[in-house]
């Protein structure tokens, strides 16, 4: 019978759940971590690229994107979902740039931000955040060695974080994306 309840995202069971929207947080839960860090100079990301089918190249499951010159993303989850919100965003950037000849306004702030959104529309601005598999630990790791004079260089803390709690044994370039902002 719960069947009928999984085919819409816009249709709650008796429960009061969307099922659609939890399907695509356990989704991100199974997901490459990636770890964001907002220091006094920029914002630093970092994810664990997992490839999940056994032939698939590494260059085919991207975390990072580039919205616009001062904005960068990065994503867990299901991709098809995410790539629709990247467009989304790049347009809008490009839109604003288009029509007010600067860059959209999130350079307008007063300082560089870091933040994280999820399925259920929840979204917020974060010191340094963690989604992704191992995101409980990475969280906890995070909040035990932030500090919020970080510089940029210090927030290689991401990367030592993100090692401790890859599945992985050994840190390598086609099992990483780091973008700088």
């Amino acid at each position: 019978m719960s069947r009928t309840y999984d085919s819409r995202k816009t249709i709650f069971s008796p429960e009061g759940r969307l099922s659609q929207v939890e399907y695509a947080m356990e989704a991100i839960g199974n997901a490459g971590t990636a770890i964001g860090i907002s220091s006094k100079d920029g914002v630093v990301l970092i994810g664990e690229k997992v490839t999940s089918k056994l032939l698939q190249t590494s260059t085919s499951t991207e975390k990072m994107y580039k919205i616009d010159d001062h904005v960068s993303c990065a994503v867990a989850g299901i991709m098809s979902d995410a790539n629709i919100l990247i467009n989304t965003a790049r347009v809008q950037a490009q839109r604003y740039t288009l029509l007010t000849k600067n860059q959209c306004l999130l350079s307008s702030l007063s300082n560089l931000s870091l933040y994280m959104s999820d399925p259920s529309g929840n979204n917020g601005g974060w010191k340094a955040a963690a989604i992704g598999a191992n995101n409980q630990a990475a969280q906890s790791m995070l909040k035990q060695d932030y500090k919020d004079e970080i510089t940029r260089e210090e927030a290689e803390l991401a990367l030592k974080v993100l090692s401790k709690t890859m599945d992985s044994t050994s840190l390598t370039s086609d099992k990483l994306e780091l973008a700088e902002v």
